[in-house]
């Protein structure tokens, strides 16, 4: 496979915040710790502390969570001092979702080992955080498969991850290929969350990758003197929006909005936001539940897996229960983590190193032909439609498309004409000027009916260029955000290994993958 490298700058499709630090800009420094570099984690290991009775509190809930799994891993190696991970997290995507999210598995899995390379001392465990208890089921009830969409219609409710997903037997009618590793996750599986480790560990079980569900009463036990500050005192809110209006104050658009108390209330069919009013009873919005302060503290302790921390708090709770040292993140991501360097230091937490996944464009060989025979540069794949076609056109043209010399002839008489009309009475300038700006619009309409004939001329070139750019920017948008990697799994059985072999988790480009 042939890669070729694209800085992210120049594909259009990142914002500013997430470039700047992806090339340290000085401004953006005290918002996070380290630089993801390979370099900076041996500091990191040095400072992140982690106890002994966390890592058995992990061990236990993870022995838990894959007993029904049967090539399940070894987590014995996590009980050990010198045993670190390495983290990414999504939400529940059926099928996987977009190829992106099997990218940052992939960049996970190869940190993890480049870490072992270079750290030989450590053992390094690759973690995907399975965001079991998101509730915005509208976000992960659907995945694209060559071009065609497929959704989960479904009445349940509350944290997806204990969703029922044998309802899924109805997508399976639909789809034309036979996909029995998800019949065999979804049909068999008696949680959504069972059924991604499931076929995440059949999948990338053998690179060691290790998935977790912090749906756990004995994580959030270890995490609970966290969400009793939260629930007393608000910190977090505050400290959110003082990174967030520094960030502003730079000229940056923030992702995340801190609340007033940044926890759910988490129960079967409900994820709901909790509330304090002022009178000081705790209420859980579109519920009749409510609480007092003592009530509330009481059931923190008695049900610490009925807490659910949203976005602000999740990093922080990660954190706690892992000895991590590294978040590999996408493009949204890495400037929400930026917002938390205060929460971090208020909790005393080591800030993760906080890396950007890989990024990358997989090009079938069809089109890796096409490219080669239409000599398109990774650059300009990138352009947008009319931009590349009217450029492929106007430099395989015999023709010249552009009257840029006879315009100047044209406008050097019209100055002439417009000096004598001034002398014979200034009021014809208005005139003049009316007439030129005529002209100068009839000559672009001349322009546009010459490339739109050029383009007739080249129709072959045109149409191959532009079936190029429709499949690998599906609906106009980067194929990592849309398309499935069964796409090409499908055809290629070796695709899966074929990515792992050609990402390097410190290279921040845009890879093209050309087979």
């Amino acid at each position: 496979m042939d890669c070729q490298y694209l800085p992210l700058a120049s594909t259009g499709q990142f914002s500013s915040l997430f470039l700047d630090y992806i090339t340290q800009k000085d401004s953006l420094k005290p918002f996070y710790g380290r630089f993801p570099e390979i370099a900076a984690f041996g500091g990191q290991i040095a400072d992140k502390s982690f106890d002994e009775s966390k890592r058995r509190v992990l061990v236990d809930a993870l022995e838990r969570q894959y007993q029904r799994i049967d090539n399940k891993p070894d987590f014995s190696v996590l009980l050990q001092p010198n045993t670190f991970t390495v983290t990414t997290g999504h939400q529940l995507n059926i099928f996987t979702g977009p190829l992106y999210i099997v990218y940052k598995l992939i960049t996970t899995i190869n940190l993890a080992k480049k870490l072992k390379e270079t750290y030989p001392n450590y053992n390094f465990v690759p973690i995907y955080w399975m965001a079991t208890e998101d509730h915005d089921f509208a976000e992960i009830n659907h995945f694209s498969l060559s071009g065609r969409s497929y959704t989960w219609q479904t009445e349940q409710r509350g944290a997806v991850g204990r969703m029922n997903p044998k309802e899924l037997k109805a997508l399976f009618t639909q789809i034309p290929e036979k996909l029995v590793l998800f019949e065999q996750a979804y049909l068999k599986q008696d949680t959504l969350a069972n059924a991604a480790r499931y076929y995440v560990n059949e999948l990338f079980g053998t690179e060691g990758l290790v998935c977790l569900d912090a749906d756990d009463a004995a994580l959030k036990g270890v995490f609970a003197p966290v969400m009793r500050d939260e629930l007393l005192h608000q910190h977090s809110g505050d400290l959110v929006q003082q990174k967030t209006e520094e960030l502003e104050a730079l000229g940056y658009k923030t992702v995340i909005a801190p609340r007033d108390i940044n926890l759910f209330y988490l129960d079967d069919q409900l994820r709901e936001r909790i509330e304090r009013s002022d009178d000081g009873i705790y209420k859980v919005l579109h519920t009749k539940l409510k609480f007092s302060e003592s009530e509330i503290l009481n059931e923190l302790d008695e049900h610490p897996e009925r807490f659910s921390p949203n976005v602000v708090l999740r990093p922080l709770y990660q954190e706690t229960i892992l000895p991590n040292l590294a978040y590999i993140g996408g493009p949204s991501e890495v400037p929400y983590w930026l917002q938390l360097k205060g929460v971090f230091e208020h909790f005393q937490t080591t800030f993760p190193i906080l890396m950007p996944r890989n990024f990358a464009m997989y090009v079938p060989s069809v089109s890796a032909k096409r490219i080669g025979k239409l000599g398109l540069t990774p650059e300009e794949l990138f352009q947008d439609t009319l931009t590349i076609k009217r450029a492929y056109v106007e430099h395989h043209s015999r023709h010249t498309l552009k009257f840029d010399n006879e315009n100047k002839t044209v406008n050097k008489a019209l100055d002439a004409i417009l000096h004598k009309a001034q002398m014979v009475d200034p009021t014809l300038e208005k005139a003049v000027l009316a007439e030129t700006k005529r002209f100068a619009n009839a000559i672009t309409r001349l322009e546009k009916k010459m490339r739109r004939a050029e383009e007739r001329n080249q129709e072959t070139g045109v149409r191959q260029l532009l079936a190029v750019k429709n499949e690998l920017f599906p609906n106009g948008g980067l194929q990592e955000r849309s398309e499935n990697f069964l796409t090409f799994y499908l055809n290629d059985r070796k695709f899966l290994q074929k990515m792992l072999s050609s990402f390097d988790p410190f290279n921040y480009q845009m890879q093209l993958c050309l087979e």
